[in-house]
């Protein structure tokens, strides 16, 4: 295995890896609070870091059918989303390209 590059955000309201505390995304990237994880609560990030997507598949959501790939910390493996790749129903194409991360895998990072 490789060395581990790791990225850092700037700002003040920085969410982190609740294992290992890696950053993943900005408060400024949240697109949605308003969504469900397989533990609970989840939000919907327009982009993030330090993440590594697994292999695709179609999955039936809350809202219909959707091409997922989950999406782990890079640093410490853990799974804590998904990417959305596809929505098939029109209503849902805001959130191709887009990253759930559950409530319960991160953290605020210390500024906050």
């Amino acid at each position: 295995m490789g060395k581990i590059f790791k990225s850092y955000l700037s700002g003040n309201r920085i969410f982190q890896c609740s294992v290992c505390r890696a950053h993943l995304a900005r408060n400024e990237d949240i697109v949605s609070k308003d969504f469900r994880g397989r533990q609970g609560r989840a939000f919907l990030f327009s982009t993030v870091v330090n993440v590594a997507m697994g292999k695709k598949e179609d999955r039936v959501l809350y809202t219909g059918l959707h091409t997922v790939a989950d999406i782990s910390c890079n640093v410490c493996q853990s799974v804590i989303g998904w990417k959305y790749l596809k929505a098939y129903d029109e209503a849902q194409k805001y959130k191709e390209d887009k990253y759930i991360i559950e409530k319960a895998k991160m953290v605020k990072g210390p500024e906050w």
